[in-house]
């Protein structure tokens, strides 16, 4: 079972290469932070405010590419952590078709959001990161600024 999720805020860290992504229960508390690279944290920002680049970034021309071959992306679903690496795929439906494809979350995020497209994450992955929360409370750095969070 996979509990959609919405996009509550990003914390773009200038001092740091990774930046914190938080997703938010849609129909409930529990909140989920993923750590992102730089590239995917600008592309969804800029996305967010409504800025689209002259050209096509990596996102873009993804969505397009799959446009052109026939196929629809009807959700992004986080499915997995192994490793301290979280794991997802895009999901696509061609002609009543659905097609999984493997995908970093960053990248699957940030596909979504230039897309709007539902963002999914699976109740397993949600109940190892976030247990149920009942002050609906937000994800806090430690006081250096560090977190200890799996990555995309």
């Amino acid at each position: 079972m996979a509990v959609q999720m919405e996009l509550a805020r990003i914390l773009i860290r200038e001092e740091y290469e990774s930046h914190i992504l938080e997703l938010r229960e849609v129909e409930g508390d529990r909140v989920f932070p993923i750590v992102i690279g730089p590239n995917e944290a600008m592309a969804i920002e800029r996305r967010l405010m409504g800025k689209t680049p002259p050209r096509p970034q990596t996102h873009e021309l993804l969505a397009s590419v799959i446009g052109h071959l026939g196929a629809k992306i009807k959700s992004i679903l986080i499915r997995d952590l192994q490793d301290h690496t979280f794991f997802a795929s895009l999901i696509l439906d061609r002609d009543g078709q659905t097609i999984e494809v493997d995908s970093r979350p960053s990248d699957a995020i940030a596909l979504g959001v230039a897309v709007e497209v539902p963002i999914y994450v699976s109740e397993l992955v949600l109940d190892e990161v976030c247990p149920q929360s009942s002050d609906g409370g937000t994800f806090e750095l430690g006081e250096d600024g560090s977190d200890d969070l799996p990555s995309s």
